[in-house]
Order: C-alpha cells, then structure tokens, then sequence
C-alpha cells in the first residue's frame, strides 16, 4: 500500500563514530585502518572494516585479518564532547529529536517545510553542519517510517543521504536481505535461510501465520509488519530510559573469580550512581556474560522493593555470578555486563525503613556528593585500590530528570 505522507522522518547516524573521532584529531590516522580499543574492538574505521574488522572482535584475531592495523586507546571524554556538540546542532534543527544512543537519533522535520524546506534539504544542511562545526561524517536516512529511515541510513553509509519517497518504499524495501529488518540476528537470518527467504520482499509474500509458526508470536508480527512497511511509532521526545547498564570487555585472557567480583563492584558502583543521578530507583539486576566462544547469555534477579541502594544491587549481582563461577572457569569469559532495570522515579516509590542503624542509601548519597564535587577518583572502594579503572561507554543522560543535559 502507498502513501502520500511526506518522508518527514530523518535517522541521522554517526559513521564509525569513536574511530572517526580519533581520525578527526589525529591526521595520521586517516585512510589507514585503525581501530579503537584495548584488548577487544570497540570500534573500528571503515577501512579497517574493509578488511573484515568488526566490534567486539579481540585483538588476535584482528591482527590476524590485517597486520598494520593501528590501534589507539579510547578517549571517552572525547567522545562525549563530540556527541554534545552533534545533539546541539540536531535540537537546533528541530525540536523533535529522540536520541537512541550517544551517535545516532530519529529527526522529525515534517513541519518545517515553510521554515527551512523540503526534509532532504533539511537533512542535507544537518549533514553539512555537522561536517564543518565537529568534523565528523554522519549518514542520513529520510523515509515516512522511523524503520525505514533507519533502514536508509545504514543502506547510505558511509557518509551518505538517502531519501525514500512513499511511492517507492516497497520497492526499495523488498529487494534488501532479510537481515535489514529489526529483530533479525544472525539466527533468525540462518532459520530463514533455511526455509528459503533470504529477502525482505520473500518475508513480504508470507502470510502472517506463516512467520509466527517459524519465529513465535512476537517475532512473527513485527517481521510481517515490518516487511510491508507498517510502523506508526512517531518521534518521541523526552523519554525516559526504562533500564541502565554499563560492561566491561575482558579480552581473551582468563581473569579469576575475584578479579571478576571486582569488575562487578565497580559496575555496580558506577551503574548505581547514574541511577540515583537521575533520581531513580530499580527493581531488577542484570548480568550480561560472554563466554570465550562469543555466545552469549543473561540472567536476572529482581529485589523485593524498587531501591537505588548500591550494596541492594551489588548483592543480587554478586549472587548471579556466582551461580555462573563453575561455568565461567570452564569456559572462560570475554565480556561482564550490569544492568538495573524496571525504573521508577524515586520520588513516586515508598522506601523501606533501615532497621540496622545505618541508611546503605544515605551513606550512597553521601559518597556521591563527594564524587561530583572533587571528581569520581575522589572516594572509592577500598577492595579497588590500586586498580585500573575499566573504559566505561558514554550514555545518554536520563532526560526526565530536571537539570539533566544532553551528554
């Protein structure tokens, strides 16, 4: 079915965004692959995607793939500063920007045809602004959907602008691999594969009934839809993240049981403050593990009482990861994760009384105080003295929290 509803909708990505970064500031870097990272990949220039690199890979078998590739640390400051400065340009383009991570967001410029212009013009003068005010490349999908603008924005990189106009988005959408659509990894693609559609347009021609007997129901639905192009989401703004997180990548080394208990204390500490920094509580723990073959799995624990106490958080997690000990010394682990999620604002949720004589929540706070005022090496752990501090990615702050900035 076509539309005449304008293509209004802009997915604006940064292309290769901490290594374009590091090629911006550093003039010897460009052309040449490099990658950003320590033991794993986090990021990697193009051309060194060319080669075959990609994020997470570890750094033996990067070597092995392209001998000269340079690798630099990551500066997340930099970063940050970079991603501020991109969301300013955005926010002044238009008031209707829903940020999905710290390089990319969904753009609604449909109003603005008297003001600017058509969205193509809009979004090629969003390109060229963000080229000359923070020197970085970023590619820009326009489409009448937040899917298929997004879509066009990965179809586009690098440093591309495609825009889908409604009389042509079936046929620019069907002839894609299957892997284009939202929801499908690499397994899905593989179960696919194997029942013979390897197209967005073959997901088309199914029936409904078709794909939730393949995939489930939920996977089943969202594919049929997607495929024909039915997404009404509309451009948000102002939401709230309904979990935090943070990781640390450990390489191909085998850290012991209590190295990893450390790395978890500093996760928690720092997912913890985040979370009272933006003046909620959570009820759920999560630890995100992968092993020394790539798989990966997730397991969760949810407290009695939503809380942002961070010794509440340390012991589910603790607890979780002990229940993987015998399985992480046999198989190693390459990635540990940390995540609270079901939020809630604070100030909307009763706290529990402390019995003990001492407020774990009050002496929480209080450590916080300290960290803003003289800076986060200020007070710590006494189990982390002397550590390295891991690379902690920069998030998107919580924006329903007054006071809160872009990051």
């Amino acid at each position: 079915m076509r539309s005449t509803t304008e293509a209004g909708i802009l997915h604006a990505d940064l292309d290769a965004f901490y290594a374009s970064v590091e090629q911006r500031d550093r003039p010897e870097l460009r052309g040449r692959p490099m990658a950003v990272g320590g033991g794993v990949i986090l990021a990697a220039s193009y051309e060194a995607r060319r080669r075959g690199l990609r994020g997470p890979m570890n750094i033996r078998a990067a070597r092995a793939l392209c001998p000269e590739l340079i690798m630099v640390p990551p500066r997340m400051d930099a970063y940050t500063q970079a991603s501020r400065q991109v969301f300013e340009i955005f926010d002044d383009t238009t008031p209707l920007v829903e940020p999905i991570s710290i390089d990319e967001a969904f753009l609604d410029v449909s109003g603005l045809g008297r003001l600017v212009g058509p969205p193509k013009l809009v979004a090629a003068q969003l390109r060229a602004r963000i080229q000359a005010e923070v020197g970085l490349a970023i590619s820009v999908g326009v489409a009448r959907t937040k899917f298929l603008a997004k879509v066009a924005s990965g179809v586009c990189k690098p440093d591309g602008l495609l825009v889908v106009e409604p009389d042509g988005e079936l046929e620019f959408l069907h002839p894609l691999p299957v892997g284009r659509l939202w929801g499908v990894g690499p397994k899905t693609e593989e179960k696919l594969g194997r029942n013979g559609v390897t197209t967005v347009g073959q997901v088309a021609e199914l029936d409904e009934g078709q794909l939730v007997a393949m995939l489930g129901a939920g996977s089943g639905h969202q594919m049929h839809a997607l495929a024909h192009n039915r997404d009404p989401r509309r451009v948000v703004t102002g939401k709230r993240r309904s979990s935090i997180g943070s990781q640390r990548a450990l390489g191909q080394r085998r850290p012991g049981f209590a190295e990893l208990e450390a790395i978890l204390l500093e996760l928690v500490d720092h997912v913890s403050r985040r979370l009272r920094d933006g003046n909620r509580v959570g009820r759920t723990v999560m630890l995100r593990f992968r092993f020394g073959d790539f798989t990966a799995d997730t397991r969760s624990h949810s407290v009695p009482e939503a809380t942002g106490s961070t010794a509440a958080f340390l012991d589910a997690g603790h607890a979780l990861l002990v229940t993987r000990r015998d399985e992480i010394e046999r198989r190693g682990l390459t990635l540990l994760g940390f995540t609270i999620a079901n939020l809630s604002p604070a100030d909307a949720v009763q706290q529990s009384l402390a019995f003990n004589g001492r407020s774990t929540v009050d002496l929480d706070g209080a450590v916080d105080a300290v960290r803003h005022r003289y800076g986060s090496d200020s007070i710590g752990r006494a189990t982390l003295l002397g550590r390295a501090s891991g690379i902690h990615v920069p998030l998107l702050p919580d924006p329903g929290h007054p006071g809160v900035s872009r990051p």
